[in-house]
């Protein structure tokens, strides 16, 4: 998709906004993005920026309002060591100080990034299939494996035996192909 604005390069950064049922679409390449500067405004609504959306999606979160009046009950403020930036800071800004504000906010941030991330706190990464296939059978593995656990304690033992076979099979494929690349 080409930028928009001005019809060159490709655009890599994209907003969808819906008002009452109407979808408009805008796409932008970087640097038209960054001439337009970190705020954009549409047709006379106030601007808004990357920062302010995740603030924004923070101050929804029920966990995060939760946790935010537990600490005035408590009086406490978490607060970063390294840059002395708060975590209600954070709110309103929409980014950390410092990498030191990663581990200071850490336990304030799981129910955060689940929530944006449908379930999700690890980052898994993708592997290219012609040179990860080890890498896929492990997944494959690690994945039947924890599905094996749950047929065990749903007590559904012909599925678990099927699941443990396949586990066995991928293990043993795994184990051939390190002989026959070594």
């Amino acid at each position: 998709m080409i930028c928009q604005e001005c019809n060159e390069r490709p655009a890599t950064l994209h907003f969808t906004k819906i008002i009452n049922g109407e979808k408009t679409e805008f796409h932008y390449c970087e640097k038209c993005a960054q001439e337009k500067g970190e705020m954009f405004m549409f047709e006379g609504e106030p601007g808004f920026s990357i920062n302010n959306i995740i603030a924004g999606l923070l101050n929804f979160d029920p966990v995060f309002q939760q946790a935010k009046q537990g600490a005035i009950q408590k009086n406490e403020i978490l607060q970063c060591p390294n840059c002395k930036m708060t975590f209600k800071q954070f709110v309103n800004i929409g980014r950390f100080g410092c990498s030191t504000c990663y581990e200071t906010f850490n336990e304030r941030l799981h129910p955060i990034i689940k929530r944006l991330h449908s379930g999700n706190i690890e980052h898994h990464g993708k592997v290219p299939k012609r040179i990860g296939g080890a890498v896929h059978i492990k997944r494959q593995i690690q994945q039947l494996k924890l599905d094996l656990q749950q047929a065990i304690s749903h007590e559904e033992f012909e599925k678990a035996a099927d699941i443990r076979d396949q586990v066995r099979a991928l293990e043993s494929s795994l184990l051939n192909d390190g002989r026959e690349t070594s």
